[in-house]
């Protein structure tokens, strides 16, 4: 994709089917969110879970009542339901499928949620002289569970999901830095060193994303990840969801600028 587009622009190419990878370096200056879609009588419960676990799950935005599908909080002709890559869709907790578009399964009764993305910070980090891994290696971000306990609110609870870059001692210090900025997408890390002390067994195995070269030097850096609700949502088991595909972002109108702490 011709990384000169803007954001709308990409969004017709999801819709339309000729876009239906990972967005991460898509639309540089604008935030790209997480996905979670539910019904309305499990929204209350989950509102309250991102609530109490902003790093993880920050919302950017909601839909303004249930069974709406335009979110024009977030930009110019969004519509939920094909403007993402690529969408998962769950039964009681169960992955059933994966969709690139879900007009087919769309209800009346759904609440969206859109959560920051660690996808918009990275700008910021390359802004400022980083390497950003998986950017330069042209894949999906790693993504990893941890046994780092998100705080239960209604029917919601589990553990965390963390997204990782490997970077020098000096360079995971800046990055600390720049992302204090961003609380709206995550902020600073989690964590940086050694994986097992956060229930992370194999590096070069992610549960979801792409592996990525660790270098000599250099230590593995841990940011809390929207993937997160994915976990509560098998876990609380409702009986329907829809949530992006890890990596397959929603690219919104918003500046990044907007999300930052100055």
């Amino acid at each position: 994709m011709d990384l000169n587009l803007t954001p709308r622009e990409i969004r017709q190419q999801i819709r339309s089917g000729e876009f239906s990878t990972n967005t991460s370096g898509l639309a540089q200056g604008f935030v790209q969110g997480n996905l979670a879609i539910m019904p309305k009588e499990w929204a209350n419960d989950f509102l309250l879970f991102c609530q109490q676990n902003p790093k993880p799950c920050p919302i950017v935005g909601m839909s303004r009542e249930p069974g709406d599908f335009m979110l024009p909080d977030l930009g110019e002709d969004i519509d939920i339901r094909s403007d993402v890559p690529k969408y998962r869709i769950y039964e009681n907790g169960e992955l059933i499928r994966e969709l690139n578009d879900v007009k087919e399964v769309w209800r009346d009764d759904l609440v969206t949620f859109v959560l920051g993305c660690s996808f918009s910070f990275e700008e910021a980090l390359i802004a400022d002289g980083l390497e950003v891994r998986n950017i330069t290696e042209g894949v999906n971000v790693p993504m990893y569970r941890t046994n780092i306990a998100c705080k239960p609110a209604g029917r919601f609870s589990g553990n965390t999901v963390v997204s990782m870059r490997p970077m020098k001692a000096a360079d995971a210090i800046r990055a600390i830095q720049i992302c204090t900025r961003f609380p709206s997408v995550h902020g600073a890390p989690l964590h940086l060193g050694d994986p097992a002390e956060i229930g992370i067994s194999d590096i070069n195995t992610p549960d979801f994303g792409d592996a990525v070269t660790i270098k000599p030097g250099e230590l593995p850096v841990f940011w809390a990840c929207g993937v997160t609700p994915q976990a509560a949502i098998e876990q609380a088991k409702p009986p329907f969801c829809i949530t992006h595909s890890p990596g397959h972002m929603l690219v919104t109108d918003l500046p990044n600028s907007r999300l930052a702490i100055l």
